[in-house]
């Protein structure tokens, strides 16, 4: 009930992309901060989409009361949980990991009136969204118009970001030095924009896609679905950005710093993660080398936790492990078109992000 009417609100704003609302001018202003902010402020562009849909469904319900402590309240999180996060990610609108609420600025046990005094992140995103719970509740704003509106806006920023990537035309002639080559140039490539430090999560994703499959120390494992890059690992209760599952039992976890060199207190997170999750191992992953003077405090907090915990912590280098990997795996051209699959279909990157995996594979294409 919750999911479809969610989907045919999408489907009528993806048909009517070029539709004029006649939303007035402070709405229309709050929900195209919402749609340009969307990728950065998940959480609150998915509490609004939960709440908006819940009052279409129960319109006597005042959304602002989220929480079932609130007298006449409801349980906004549950309920966005079990309808509102799972269809985001099925229609490939922004989503967390499996609630809005996971967000800490709002999930707090105050109602999402006007003097709402949670620092949310952005103050005009802030005032955008409780400014447009207000208008649902007090003026004779259909949620359903704001819906439309705001998928709208998502579908055109979308597809102005979409990029066909190109294909490999010479597979057979792919080596593992051109791929690692190919890697290196798009992970140190200067984007001037955020999200380029999960272009290596996507390749490792990728390549731990394979290997599951086919090395003998990954039977009976699979990969916890990858979580949005912005997320905290405190706040979508994960080890890392990968996850190996065996038997639904942590098996390895793998936490990956672009532009981070690797010192004790990164060594010190996680511990704690691994105090808490208990994976068999964990591996530290960076481009850059580790932080010298900190070498003898990693080797002993690696011991302490291997000799207290039973976990190994591998610590290395982004490059050396991937080109590692390769000589495990049994086909690169699976690797490259499931991780040009991963970019072309992630929405966190930017346009400039598959633009310049297209560039680096034509190029490659000359080569081969």
């Amino acid at each position: 009930m919750y999911k479809e009417l969610l989907l045919s609100i999408y489907k009528e704003a993806f048909e009517n992309k070029d539709y004029i609302t006649n939303l007035n001018k402070e709405t229309l202003k709050n929900i195209k901060m919402i749609s340009n902010k969307c990728f950065n402020q998940k959480g609150v562009f998915t509490v609004l989409v939960t709440l908006s849909i819940y009052k279409i469904k129960h319109p006597e319900q005042d959304i602002r009361l989220h929480r079932t402590e609130f007298e006449n309240g409801f349980s906004g999180r549950s309920f966005d949980t079990k309808y509102i996060t799972p269809t985001l990610k099925e229609i490939g609108l922004p989503s967390m990991s499996s609630s809005g609420w996971l967000t800490r600025t709002l999930e707090r046990s105050e109602a999402f009136t006007l003097n709402y005094s949670a620092n949310i992140r952005n103050v005009d995103v802030k005032k955008s969204f409780l400014e447009l719970i207000h208008s649902i509740e007090t003026t004779d704003i259909k949620p359903k118009d704001i819906l439309i509106e705001l998928f709208k806006q998502i579908i055109k920023i979308q597809e102005k970001d979409k990029v066909e990537i190109q294909p490999l035309e010479n597979p057979d002639k792919l080596t593992i030095s051109k791929i690692i080559n190919l890697l290196d140039s798009q992970f140190s490539f200067n984007y001037k924009t955020a999200y380029g430090s999960k272009l290596p999560v996507l390749a490792f994703y990728s390549i731990y896609k394979i290997i599951i499959n086919e090395v003998s120390r990954y039977d009976n494992c699979h990969l916890k679905e990858l979580g949005s890059h912005t997320t905290s690992d405190t706040s979508s209760n994960s080890a890392g950005d990968i996850e190996v599952f065996k038997e639904d039992v942590l098996f390895e976890a793998i936490e990956i710093k672009l532009d981070i060199q690797i010192d004790a207190n990164i060594l010190r997170i996680a511990k704690e993660k691994i105090i808490k999750h208990n994976p068999k191992r964990y591996y530290i992953l960076s481009y850059y080398d580790i932080k010298k003077e900190d070498e003898e405090e990693i080797d002993k907090i690696i011991q302490e936790v291997k000799n207290e915990h039973g976990c190994q912590i591998i610590v290395n280098g982004i490059m050396a492990t991937l080109k590692y990997y390769m000589r495990l795996i049994s086909d690169l051209e699976i690797f490259y078109n499931s991780y040009s699959k991963l970019i072309n279909d992630d929405t966190e990157l930017k346009s400039i992000h598959k633009q310049k995996w297209n560039e680096l594979t034509l190029e490659l294409n000359n080569e081969l």
